[in-house]
């Protein structure tokens, strides 16, 4: 759903700049405000779909020493890291509320339209919420595996080979058509 909301975002955002082109090129009335639109607006789709990017693995991550390592620990260090990245999510969702607060109780706004900016700031705890949750999915999976490590991976980002990743590929394109 987020990521849905990050997409309206952009297609928003999309015909809104069509609007200020056409508006200044035709009838000499650029839209007031707008790069504070867009500034507002960033917040949305940068952050709103980082936690359907972790849930299917599109993050930047390591997977050398994560390749050669097998079984449990692989898993371990999978359990690791996760743990790592949901200390470092919850001290960002912490400030950035802290942030948004202090925006909202100061009655921030932009300095061209004036736009109060506290909404665009409440959006990145609330995302870095739903990423610290579907981390904590994905660590009730690893220490699954710990636990069983003959098991299907659940609810865990998969690490693809490159043929296995080509496979995939051309698979989905094939589903396309």
């Amino acid at each position: 759903m987020f990521n849905l909301v990050a997409a309206g975002f952009i297609f928003g955002l999309m015909f809104l700049g069509i609007a200020q082109v056409l508006g200044r090129r035709l009838f000499n009335a650029p839209i007031s405000g707008y790069i504070d639109f867009v500034e507002l607006s960033m917040a949305t789709f940068a952050f709103l779909g980082v936690a359907y990017c972790q849930r299917h693995g599109g993050h930047v991550r390591m997977e050398m020493l994560l390749k050669a390592a097998k079984g449990r620990t692989r898993w371990l260090l999978e359990v690791f890291g996760t743990l790592v990245a949901m200390l470092i999510v919850a001290v960002l969702a912490w400030y950035g509320y802290e942030h948004f607060l202090r925006a909202w109780q100061l009655g921030d706004s932009t300095i061209d339209a004036e736009l109060p900016v506290w909404p665009s700031k409440l959006v990145v705890p609330i995302a870095f919420a739903l990423l610290w949750l579907r981390l904590l999915v994905q660590l009730v999976g690893y220490v699954r595996l710990v636990l069983h490590p003959a098991a299907e991976p659940v609810a865990v980002p998969e690490i693809l080979t490159v043929e296995k990743l080509a496979a995939k590929e051309i698979e989905e394109s094939a589903e396309k058509r």
